[in-house]
């Protein structure tokens, strides 16, 4: 692999989709308000993006310090434990990521005030403090709160907050589908680590509670994820319920990962959850255009 290729792969595309679909929600509410703004709705998207790749650099190189990339870890390949990319280049990257994602905010503070300011240092401390800092969060098995609240929460409603000057209520309720499947796919990949994670100290939901735990966590959300488009379609939306198309795809999920072992096969399910929480936001967003 070239060096270009090895940062890809630390940016890891595939976690993307939670960047992109709390922006698609947020903006699909801001329509169903009536105010859809396209230069908010590109800066929230940009920002996200960059946020989750300033995170995803700063877990590879906290992960490695704190020895929870290993040759045993059954996952793909990290960059700074593998010593593809160097500890002080990926800091270097990290802090200039998250530096680029101030700049995309400072616009949406333009727009927003105050409350982007609050969402913006939130997004980036947290960002860090999840795998380093004294107390890293995903090491005291609050990484799947983390996951619902930012990816869920306040992205969801920070995105339709920024276009229309307030969060609607159906913001409110459509964050808790996109937090939940976020948080679905950190529950396959802490469920995949957990041997490793338990040998390092990182105390995960998974680590805490074991398998079954784990594995009814991740049906439960998956399950909230598609309740929440039906109650809203039962109450006054009812082409939100294209958001439950995709139950029999996350039946089948659920089913796959009791069966799998760690390994491959569960690095597979956490790039189809990921998949499933990109293709249910645009279905619920399609839906709330079509009104």
């Amino acid at each position: 692999m070239t060096a270009l290729a090895h940062w890809v792969a630390a940016a890891r595309p595939r976690t993307l989709t939670a960047a992109v679909a709390p922006v698609a929600i947020g903006t699909a509410c801001a329509h169903a308000a009536g105010g859809v703004a396209w230069g908010p709705a590109a800066a929230a998207l940009a920002g996200a993006a960059l946020i989750q790749i300033g995170t995803n650099f700063a877990n590879d190189v906290f992960d490695a310090e704190k020895g929870a990339d290993t040759a045993a870890r059954k996952g793909p390949v990290r960059a700074v434990a593998a010593g593809l990319i160097s500890a002080a280049a990926m800091r270097a990257a990290m802090v200039v990521t998250f530096g680029l994602a101030v700049a995309v905010g400072s616009y949406l503070v333009a727009i927003g005030g105050w409350p982007i300011v609050a969402i913006g240092v939130a997004s980036v401390a947290a960002g860090v403090a999840y795998t380093g800092g004294p107390w890293p969060l995903g090491y005291h098995g609050l990484g799947d709160l983390f996951v619902m609240v930012f990816f869920g929460q306040v992205a969801v409603c920070g995105t339709a907050y920024v276009q229309v000057g307030a969060v609607p209520a159906l913001a409110w309720w459509l964050s808790l589908p996109v937090g939940a499947i976020a948080t679905a796919v950190l529950v396959v990949n802490n469920l995949r680590d957990r041997e490793t994670d338990a040998v390092a100290g990182k105390r995960t939901l998974a680590v805490r509670f074991g398998r079954r735990f784990a594995l009814v966590e991740y049906g439960a959300l998956l399950a909230l994820a598609h309740a929440v488009p039906l109650g809203l379609a039962a109450t006054g939306r009812p082409w939100c319920a294209l958001g439950a198309a995709t139950a029999p795809w996350a039946l089948a999920l659920v089913r796959a990962l009791a069966r799998a072992a760690p390994g491959p096969a569960m690095n597979r399910l956490l790039g189809a959850t990921a998949q499933l929480l990109l293709v249910q936001s645009l279905l619920v967003a399609a839906g709330l255009a079509l009104g």
